[in-house]
Parts: structure tokens; sequence; C-alpha cells
């Protein structure tokens, strides 16, 4: 089996973190970055990990189309595959494609009781049931705290996780946690929060909330060309 001859471990664990999940039942997670740094590619890579262990993931766009998203998912996970010289992708790809759901939404279209009606409908007919979602593209700048207050029941109701990718702007300075100003506000609500940042032709992956004090830590890095976790150096 794949897990078998790859590392699969979440790399996310090495920053500190508890454990593969990262996020506890209910709990809300985000990476935070500039536009173009690599949210979405650290979140499929987060998500691919979750499939190979089984794990049901619904990937919930609200800027792309289906077709482009899944691209992503394949691409991805073929670099994986490579990176490891493992043979048979497609033979791989069947059988941790069933784990993804990909639904979008226009951004002013989406809320939690749309989202929610969506999700009874796949559950109620035994379709998909989500261990965690991703919601890439939330308009963070115009959302008001009381619509992440409603996703958090919902996650509560439904025994989710839920990752978020959040655009942050270069105009406005991080405060001494590193949280942008107008993040604030809405930290409370998550139990993790990593950033990706610049430095030079390199991308850092750091965490700013949610990991064990007292666990090892490496600096991780995404490749700038295949979008690949790595450890630092």
């Amino acid at each position: 089996m794949i897990k078998k001859e790859m590392i699969y471990r979440n790399p996310l664990v090495n920053l500190g973190y508890d454990n593969e999940d990262i996020l506890p039942v209910a709990g809300f997670g985000a990476v935070l970055a500039y536009a173009g740094i690599g949210k979405t590619a650290l979140l499929v890579q987060l998500a691919l990990n979750m499939m190979l262990r089984k794990n049901s993931v619904l990937h919930v766009s609200l800027n792309e189309a289906v077709s482009k998203v899944d691209l992503w998912y394949k691409e991805l996970f073929h670099d994986i595959i490579e990176k490891f010289g493992i043979a048979g992708i497609n033979e791989y790809w069947d059988k941790i494609q069933p784990y993804r759901f990909i639904m979008t939404f226009k951004v002013e279209g989406f809320s939690a009781p749309k989202l929610e009606e969506r999700l009874t409908d796949l559950m109620e007919q035994n379709i998909f049931k989500p261990h965690t979602v991703i919601i890439d593209g939330f308009k963070f700048d115009d959302a008001g705290r009381g619509q992440l207050v409603q996703l958090k029941e919902l996650a509560k109701k439904y025994s989710m996780r839920l990752w978020f990718t959040v655009h942050t702007h270069r105009h406005e300075p991080p405060q001494e946690n590193g949280l942008p100003l107008s993040f604030l506000h809405i930290a409370d609500l998550f139990e993790v929060i990593v950033q990706l940042a610049t430095r030079g032709d390199e991308v850092y992956i750091k965490s700013l909330k949610g990991k064990s004090n007292d666990s090892l830590k490496k600096d991780l890095l995404l490749d700038p060309v295949t979008m690949l976790i790595k450890d630092g150096k």
C-alpha cells in the first residue's frame, strides 16, 4: 500500500503539533499568507494526508471551478508520488479519490446555513460525510464574527474540523504575536494558525498558534517549484 511506501506522516507535526489531525473535533485552523504564496497548495497537501489515512475531506472553493481544484489535487499527488519514486499513480489515486468531495459556491452566496443544506443532502443520501472541511476563499475582510461562530456551531454539530485560507495584506504590519490586526478579533475562534512567509526566494511555514510548547520544532518550507512541504535547513 502507498502509505507503507511513502512517508505520509503529516509534515506539519514537525512544527510541534500533537497529532496528524492537527485540529481537534470542531476545531478551526487557518493558513495566513499574502496572495499567491501557496495557501491552497498547503491545505491540499494536508487533505491528501487525510485521504491517505482514509479520512474524508470536503473541499469548498469560493473562487475556482471543480475542475481546477481537482487538477491541484492530481498535480500535487503526482509530485508526491514522483518524489518517492513510486510507480502506478493512477492506481493509487483511484484508491484515495473517494475520500475527497469538491463543492463550489459563489463568494456572495456562501453561508453556514447554505453549507449545512448542501452537507445534509450529501449525508442523508450516504454520499459523503466529511472528517475535515477546507474552506478556500472565505472573505475575512467582509465577514463578521457571527458568520464564523455559525460555522463553528456547524462543525460541532457534525463533528468536523474546518481549515480556512486567509488572505493577508502587505500594508498591514503584524502584531507582537505575528497576527495581522484585522484578524485579532476572531483569533480566539481558531485552535491552530499557520503563516506562510517569504524570505528571499523561499517560503517558510511558521506556527503562530496551537502547537505544544514542549514539542520539538523544525523549520518547514514550501518548495517554490513543486509547492511541496519540505524540512528547512
